[in-house]
């Protein structure tokens, strides 16, 4: 017998109606800040390469940091910088030899953190507006740059709405928190039977955020968790055929940080119809990289319907700052009435929002740079024999010790090899 999730929607209906009877219901007002707002025209896009791409991996370190790094000292970041412009003699900062580095492990997967377009926005804006205001979204913080900015990834994640967030970190906190809401309120302020409780399916191998807001969703007694091997779809199903509790989550990363291995979605999507489970998605490494439109792990595998909650940040792929959740009108109301790492969170900046907002119109239009991130994972698999599936390379050594060993062996080759990355990033 195949199930819908649609008894979440009536779940939730009943949360939020208990939350309009304790008047504890939450609004975001948007802020019309002067100015027109941008559209897609005002941004400038490029058809290749450009030198200041090359912006996005060289970097510079101090030879006191370098040596710490090398050394495996421990260091709190205080080492003397590299003459930075600032009044070397007041922070004590003397002119020393630095080491040029090539950036291996960042996630600015399509160079844009250096893009001019994105700069020019975040400029723009500042002089504009400032900050902007400062505060939570629910007093003051919230503009109407922050409410096209959700339209616009709402758009692309192809859900009726969106709500932005200061971090992806705080935004599966805040989602995780109001999953275990909806037991609490529906309990009518008693604590939850164990059936009652929202029954939350995660990944072994699930990032630190969903894991720390499941945890805090059960240490308040509105949720159990179930944690199933990784992408281990035959286990996952055991434990959602054996548990008697109505109302359960399934939640995993679309595309692993650390192993760089996909969630296996057609298979989650088959298990939903079947189970009648909420899917959520953390799309922070597929969003802008995955996807013929930059939609996302659930666009590349043609699943976008059969995700229910999609979470994602915008300081990887985006090249900025922030989190968002995209989701349903119903469940934005929920999530902002009791997603506490929202409520009490200051919002993003205005120049930070429009310069997300140029970011997303680029790294729509620009798609020679998500073909070209593909193209770079077919050409290291053709050259090692790595069966790598995506621009996470995990590398299995052994041990901690090996593994360290192993980063200062990278460390190393990253300054020999760095003239042939320097032509070959260009080419």
């Amino acid at each position: 017998m195949e199930m819908e999730p649609n008894s979440w929607d009536s779940w939730v209906d009943q949360a939020l109606s208990r939350l309009h009877s304790l008047k504890l219901i939450r609004s975001l007002r948007p802020i019309h800040l002067p100015n027109p707002l941008p559209t897609p025209r005002d941004f400038e896009v490029f058809h290749h390469l450009s030198p200041w791409d090359r912006l996005a991996i060289e970097i510079k370190i101090s030879e006191p940091t370098f040596l710490k790094w090398v050394n495996e000292i421990p260091s709190s970041g205080d080492e003397a910088a590299c003459g930075d412009g600032m009044d070397d003699e007041k922070v004590g900062v003397s002119h020393q030899k630095s080491r040029d580095l090539l950036l291996f492990s960042g996630n600015d997967y399509l160079g844009l953190s250096s893009h001019p377009t994105i700069g020019k926005a975040a400029a723009k804006a500042a002089q504009e507006h400032g900050m902007g205001p400062r505060g939570s979204a629910l007093v003051c913080g919230y503009t109407n740059y922050h409410r096209l900015l959700e339209s616009c990834l709402a758009d692309l994640k192809k859900k009726e709405d969106c709500l932005l967030c200061p971090t992806g970190f705080a935004a599966n906190m805040a989602l995780m928190v109001a999953l275990g809401s909806v037991s609490s309120l529906l309990s009518a302020g008693q604590k939850p039977l164990k059936d009652e409780r929202v029954a939350i399916f995660s990944d072994a191998l699930n990032h630190a955020s969903i894991i720390d807001g499941i945890r805090l969703a059960e240490r308040q007694g509105s949720a159990e968790i179930f944690v199933y091997r990784h992408c281990d779809m035959p286990h996952l199903n055991e434990l959602l055929s054996s548990c008697t509790m109505e109302k359960k989550v399934v939640v995993t990363d679309s595309l692993f940080s650390m192993d760089g291995d996909f969630a296996p979605m057609a298979e989650l999507a088959k298990l939903r119809k079947k189970h009648g489970f909420l899917l959520v998605i953390d799309d922070a490494h597929g969003t802008f990289v995955c996807g013929k439109n930059g939609g996302g792990v659930a666009e590349e595998f043609n699943c976008e319907s059969d995700v229910d909650i999609c979470v994602g940040t915008l300081s990887k792929a985006a090249g900025c700052h922030g989190g968002f959740i995209a989701c349903s009108k119903r469940w934005k109301q929920l999530i902002l009435s009791r997603g506490r790492s929202f409520i009490f969170s200051t919002a993003m900046p205005v120049p930070v929002v429009a310069a997300t907002l140029a970011a997303v119109i680029v790294a729509k239009k620009e798609k020679w740079r998500r073909a070209a991130i593909w193209n770079r994972v077919q050409d290291f698999r053709a050259l090692t024999g790595i069966p790598i599936g995506s621009p996470i390379i995990s590398l299995i050594v052994g041990s901690e010790e090996r593994a360290l060993q192993a980063s200062r062996f990278s460390l190393s080759l990253s300054l020999s090899l760095a003239p042939y990355f320097y032509c070959s990033h260009l080419s």
